[in-house]
């Protein structure tokens, strides 16, 4: 039973770690049950080519003109690199949220390396994927799209 306990308290602490590191613009931020919906969503998007990793390619594919969801870690430093992003986003209209990892976000876009953003595009850019598949990625997309947005809502 103690080592349960410990096993709490460690994870405890290290969520206390994380939400220490967060940068201070880092609103809107995804609670727990978002953060898990969301990248859920990245790494199923990583599975079928519709994830766009890294602030270089999330700005260009935004002044594209491309549509999406971007998910920006919050613990990013200098915060310098990621300050421009959400207002890119405001201006296309793309809804934008904050997870508290960039570690965590790396992991559900498989990549090894920490990622600072990610745009969960709702189709692949290059190719088709089956259209089971399409349905199922386009119905979480959604659901993840609709709770962001009404998530920013509440803050202004």
């Amino acid at each position: 039973m103690g080592a349960s306990d410990s096993e709490a308290e460690k994870s405890a602490h290290k969520e206390k770690k994380k939400l220490q590191a967060l940068a201070p613009i880092a609103k809107p931020l995804a609670g727990k049950k978002l953060s898990k919906r969301t990248l859920k969503l990245v790494r199923k998007a990583a599975e079928h080519k519709c994830l766009k990793r890294g602030v270089k390619e999330v700005v260009k594919s935004i002044r594209r003109g491309n549509k999406g969801v971007c998910v920006i870690a919050g613990n990013i430093t200098p915060i310098d690199v990621i300050t421009h992003v959400p207002i890119l986003c405001e201006e296309a209209e793309i809804p934008y949220v904050y997870v508290t990892s960039k570690e965590d976000l790396a992991n559900a876009g498989s990549t090894k390396r920490p990622t600072c953003c990610v745009l969960v595009l709702p189709k692949p850019t290059k190719g088709e994927i089956a259209e089971e598949d399409q349905q199922k990625l386009k119905t979480e997309y959604d659901q993840v799209a609709t709770e962001i947005t009404s998530l920013a809502a509440s803050m202004f």
